[in-house]
């Protein structure tokens, strides 16, 4: 029968929503390649081979019994800067991690961890560096380049933007006809949209980012479907409107043209000289940019080393964030992002959540072979997060040959999609239940954004989300035997239907390890038996201050976590609605 592994993520800080989650899939961004020799790949490898074998074993082995070990549960948590990860629901022993920390050694992975911060060109077919780490980095830092020291160009590109988005914000820059310019278009696709979408999404309800928020807009032009423009200018003034055109080489055929779209709108109303005062760009080539009518002086400059789906916090999405939220709330995204990249640096293999994520997925991609991620963080602010590490990973990863170009003989790189939960709950978990094995993040927020308590109610909401969020793991690990069915008096003819399994996580260190460039209802109906279990448990812990009992030892200890750093929710809250 099979049976599905999978994380639990619980974020501490709701106020770092963005940060914390950009954070997660950080190690993302830290994918560069593996080098070894010309005609060796990983699969040649013993850890390989013994992880391989290793693999007849773990089959055996249902996840429900795993989950019975509590040393084993126990010592499969890490936590670091208010994120908990909990991956206890792995198809995995403490064998199997071991034998994973030796493929990571085989693979060199330490050693490429150094050569991409160290600024060696590991991005081999387009001989440059990998350094978004940079984009993050405290002012004095020093990350090499080609022998030049680069923060201190970050740091030029940042102030600018600090003051250019204060001066749009405080209203001393301001349009043809002198109206203050609090509406923001931002114009790019791919990279130099999903990431600072995701962002801008996470941001929308932050109390401190929608005080900094009042008054402005922010959209995002991506399609080149004129719907898109349509959509995107509906209900705007061009007095009142700036627009962001994001290309690196200023001339990606999409943005260009809706770039020109947003040109001839803006010269119709108020003249071709408008255009000076109402687009700014985030480009490397001033000729064009200067040639398309903006002031080269109001481009905003980012490099080589950073590649497209990794640039949110270079000025493709640090300037249009800005504008909208003040740059001293993006700065906490950067210095929460720069927190995990001294993390992935530095933390020992066996603390360090990036690689603990990466080698566990090239365990359930390569191994066990599981070929698609579910993304599900119960958060709707974290609704852009999918889309987003839909391109990190996948045009990352997505690749059958190895550096060298030879053919990759195993499956490498994985197939993401995922909804924030419970939308998901109503959609497709149930074939994550009973259809395929799909591996699975589950991604939890402890304080919510925008709480709202209503009195006589039995949780508040956001327990109610969370109970959900404590439930499903449990849910797809255990499952139920063909015994308890039958107890259950569910038809002989159903019970195959009925069985459940567990679930997976993430990719992160793969690029290493796979030697590939990086840089080129049935089921339901438990899930909901489970979720009220933990809404009566969370419940008499609140207003009784009753112990967690009656769980298994990950899930207790994930709910203890959660009501102690809650505990400031008082037993019986009045009524408290959101306050946007």
């Amino acid at each position: 029968m099979p049976f599905r592994p999978s994380h639990s993520l619980l974020d501490c800080e709701l106020l770092n929503l963005a940060s914390a989650f950009c954070q997660l899939q950080l190690p993302f961004f830290f994918i560069p390649l593996v080098e070894m020799a010309s005609t060796t790949l990983i699969c040649d490898t013993q850890p390989w081979k013994d992880l391989k074998a290793h693999t007849e074993d773990i089959k055996k082995t249902h996840l429900r019994d795993l989950m019975n070990d509590k040393e084993r549960c126990e010592s499969m948590m890490v936590e670091f800067d208010g994120m908990f990860l909990d991956y206890s629901r792995q198809c995995a022993t403490l064998e199997t991690i071991d034998k994973l920390y030796k493929l990571a050694e085989a693979a060199s992975l330490k050693q490429q961890i150094n050569r991409m911060y160290s600024g060696e060109h590991i991005n081999s077919t387009e001989n440059r560096s990998v350094l978004h780490v940079a984009l993050r980095a405290p002012r004095d830092a020093v990350i090499n380049s080609d022998g030049k020291n680069v923060v201190p160009d970050v740091w030029n590109v940042l102030d600018k933007i600090k003051d250019f988005s204060e001066k749009v914000r405080n209203g001393s820059w301001v349009g043809a006809t002198g109206k203050p310019l609090k509406d923001v278009i931002a114009i790019g696709i791919g990279g130099s949209f999903l990431g600072p979408l995701f962002v801008h999404a996470a941001l929308q309800t932050d109390p401190e980012a929608v005080e900094f928020a009042k008054g402005r807009q922010l959209r995002f032009l991506a399609n080149v479907d004129p719907i898109d423009v349509a959509r995107n200018i509906a209900g705007l003034n061009p007095e009142t409107t700036l627009v962001v055109v994001v290309s690196k080489t200023f001339t990606t055929a999409e943005t260009m043209l809706n770039a020109r779209t947003l040109r001839e709108w803006i010269s119709s109303a108020l003249g071709p000289s408008a255009v000076a005062k109402h687009m700014v760009a985030v480009s490397t080539n001033l000729t064009l940019v200067e040639k398309f009518g903006i002031d080269p002086n109001n481009a905003f400059a980012f490099w080589d080393w950073v590649g497209g789906r990794y640039s949110v916090c270079s000025a493709v999405g640090v300037l249009p964030l800005s504008l909208q939220y003040g740059f001293s709330i993006v700065e906490k995204f950067l210095k929460g992002a720069s927190s995990i990249d001294e993390h992935f640096r530095s933390a020992p293999f066996e603390k360090n959540i990036p690689v603990l994520l990466g080698l566990l997925s090239v365990w359930n991609v390569s191994f066990l072979g599981y070929p698609a991620r579910a993304i599900l963080p119960y958060s709707q602010a974290l609704e852009k997060f999918a889309p987003h590490i839909q391109q990190v990973s996948m045009e990352s990863n997505g690749k059958g040959v190895s550096i060298d170009g030879v053919p990759l003989p195993y499956e490498a790189g994985e197939i993401d999609f995922g909804e924030p939960g419970t939308n998901g709950q109503h959609s497709f978990y149930q074939l994550i239940h009973q259809g395929r094995v799909i591996p699975c993040d589950f991604i939890g927020i402890v304080k919510s954004q925008q709480p709202v308590y209503l009195k006589g109610e039995v949780v508040s909401n956001h327990d109610e989300l969370m109970s959900n969020f404590f439930a499903q793991p449990d849910a797809l690990a255990y499952g139920k035997t063909a015994e308890q069915l039958l107890k259950e008096n569910v038809s002989q003819h159903l019970i195959p239907h009925k069985l459940l399994a567990s679930y997976e996580h993430r990719v992160t260190v793969e690029g290493f390890v796979w030697g590939i460039n990086s840089f080129d209802q049935w089921g339901v109906e438990l899930g909901k038996s489970l979720a009220t279990q933990v809404r009566k448990q969370l419940n008499a812990s609140r207003t009784k201050s009753e112990p967690v009992e009656g769980f298994n030892f990950s899930t207790t200890t994930l709910l203890t976590r959660y009501l102690q750093a809650s505990s400031d929710i008082p037993a019986e809250p009045p009524t408290l609605l959101p306050r946007i």
